[in-house]
């Protein structure tokens, strides 16, 4: 199978095809690339079966790289050092997600699947599965800014955020007190929106995972887990309801 590389990083370029060459010989890297903009120009010259593509690279992404690619008829397997793109991935049918340092049995399953599904034109169900088990660990934590320090915050322990001004109460599975933290909803939006999180209105962003029911109305209410009502703005019901079809 002819193969790509993409990413900015020499070593890590490097790295993998040393890797791909000794423990994967049904693959021909064709070309390494140390740019999205390189990596377009070489897509399109060899036109490959399969991509390792970077996701964070100077200027352009590897996301912004493929919504902006004229060829698209090759597998892709997404490679970063963090895992809180994994949903993204999904989104842009990846066929498989690798956490760098890359580790030999994972890179040896992902090139696997890429030759049995090959030619993929979009993941398979089982691949979905397990990105969501294994690349969003459970036990996933983020910091987030108190009035005395950090907190460090499973992310699967969170129900819900509430604005408070320039601050956002987050509420907490299963404590009833919520912890105020010093971060606006929108830079909260930003950390947690790759993480089964969705802005329903202006004033709250809800954990997915922790709804109980929706209600219809004329933009709806969600009871979430704690039985707390929390409403959906009328500009942000059509694509929640979106969101909630794809759970």
């Amino acid at each position: 199978m002819k193969t790509i590389i993409i990413d900015d990083e020499a070593h890590c370029r490097d790295v993998l095809r040393m890797q791909l060459n000794h423990y994967c010989p049904e693959l021909r890297v064709v070309a390494c690339c140390g740019s999205a903009d390189e990596g377009r120009e070489a897509i399109l010259q060899h036109q490959p079966d399969l991509v390792f593509l970077d996701v964070e690279m100077p200027g352009e992404d590897g996301f912004s790289l493929l919504e902006n690619c004229e060829w698209r008829r090759f597998s892709v397997i997404f490679t970063t050092a963090h895992d809180r793109y994994a949903l993204k991935a999904i989104r842009h049918s990846a066929l498989d997600f690798l956490l760098k340092p890359i580790d030999k049995q994972d890179l040896i399953q992902a090139v696997h699947k890429a030759v049995v599904h090959h030619p993929a034109a979009s993941p398979q169900a089982d691949t979905i599965l397990r990105l969501l088990r294994e690349q969003l660990p459970q036990f996933e934590r983020i910091a987030l800014p108190t009035f005395d320090g950090l907190r460090m915050i499973p992310v699967k322990d969170i129900l819900y955020c509430e604005s408070e001004g320039s601050h956002t109460r987050v509420f907490l599975h299963p404590s009833p007190k919520p912890v105020m933290i010093c971060m606006a909803l929108k830079d909260v939006d930003d950390t947690l929106r790759d993480k089964g999180f969705f802005r329903v209105h202006n004033s709250f962003i809800v954990n997915l995972a922790h709804m109980s029911k929706y209600i219809k109305g004329d933009g709806g209410d969600i009871v979430m887990a704690d039985g707390r009502s929390v409403p959906v703005a009328r500009n942000r019901k059509q694509e929640f309801l979106e969101k909630i079809e794809k759970l």
